[in-house]
């Protein structure tokens, strides 16, 4: 069994990393750590998790455990570097943060962290020791891009609209968040200067070196709890029968990302580690539609997904998800 643990237990990530690991037939939880809730059963905060066997006793802890082969990162952006400085150099570690996404931040504490998008660069994954989690957004966007990155066909700008539900923003209550400003509202906010931008921009070029257009991305806030539905649309001088194959031969080995005939719906992919695309072609354009649940697939589902990869299992184990659908 692969012992983990996972440092800032009480967070959204968190919760999401607790309820797949209890499911997950390859992973024992070593200890949890919370600095403002130690020594509370975690099915205290996490109540959904009550009557779960496996988590039945554990209560948060102070400090981490040195007798662990994994740590999950889920501090929160900023605190991760701190953290770091007192994980055994032995542990692997996945951080959900975005402390070292970005190629000039990756490196820290003797530690090379590897940009985890699985679809993106998956041999790579299997030999590192530390990953970094991709952003939601940024997964939700390059899941809908690398096949035309991959095949050198991105010339023109690229423009990206996206919506996101409350738990993209954290726990940590803001005004924002509050529901009665969430409910029956919505706002566009970081109109082309979103942080995932950056990760965006990075991948494209590292398969891509020659696309030097720009990326217009607007996201938007949602009256709704979890998930993303992006809409992308670009340039392309080929038919949508040919783009369609374009994507089902970059998919085909990735067991978690698939293109649909038909229009898609956020519900889809609530509550599972699935992308599905949508492609559709009106006269020059291609259009993307992306949609993926931000807490499993942009966060904590696909941190398990590396982690499978990382010590050579099944990249599906533990996430065989289905959807809510109604």
């Amino acid at each position: 069994m692969i012992k983990i643990g996972i440092i800032g237990g009480t967070g959204f990530t968190a919760g999401e990393l607790i309820r797949l690991i209890i499911h997950h037939p390859k992973i024992s939880i070593k200890n949890i750590v919370s600095q403002s809730h130690t020594e509370k059963l975690v099915h205290l905060v996490h109540q959904d998790l009550l009557g779960e066997k496996k988590i039945k006793n554990i209560k948060f802890t102070r400090n981490l455990s040195k007798e662990i082969d994994i740590v999950f990162l889920c501090s929160g952006h900023g605190q991760s570097r701190k953290e770091l400085h007192n994980i055994s150099e032995h542990i692997k570690v996945i951080d959900l943060s975005q402390d070292f996404r970005i190629n000039i931040q990756s490196i820290f504490n003797n530690r090379n962290f590897i940009y985890g998008l699985p679809e993106f660069q998956k041999e790579r994954i299997k030999k590192s020791n530390n990953i970094a989690n991709p952003g939601c957004f940024a997964t939700a966007i390059l899941l809908a891009v690398l096949p035309l990155a991959k095949n050198q066909l991105l010339k023109k700008d690229i423009h990206i609209s996206a919506i996101t539900g409350s738990t993209g923003s954290g726990k940590k209550l803001s005004d924002t968040n509050h529901f009665s400003w969430r409910n029956n509202n919505i706002s566009a906010y970081k109109i082309f200067q979103h942080q995932h931008l950056q990760e965006i921009e990075q991948t494209i070029h590292q398969i891509q070196k020659n696309f030097y257009s720009k990326i217009y991305f607007v996201p938007y806030r949602g009256n709704f709890s979890r998930g993303i539905i992006t809409t992308l649309y670009t340039d392309s001088v080929l038919s949508l029968e040919k783009n369609q194959e374009i994507y089902e031969e970059y998919y085909k080995n990735h067991p978690f990302v698939m293109i649909s005939d038909v229009n898609i719906d956020m519900k889809q992919v609530i509550n599972t580690n699935k992308c599905i695309l949508y492609l559709i072609k009106e006269k020059d354009q291609l259009i993307v539609i992306s949609i993926i649940d931000n807490l499993i697939k942009g966060a904590s589902g696909q941190a398990i997904q590396n982690m499978n990869l990382m010590f050579n299992l099944d990249e599906t184990c533990g996430l065989r998800l289905k959807s809510v659908r109604f």
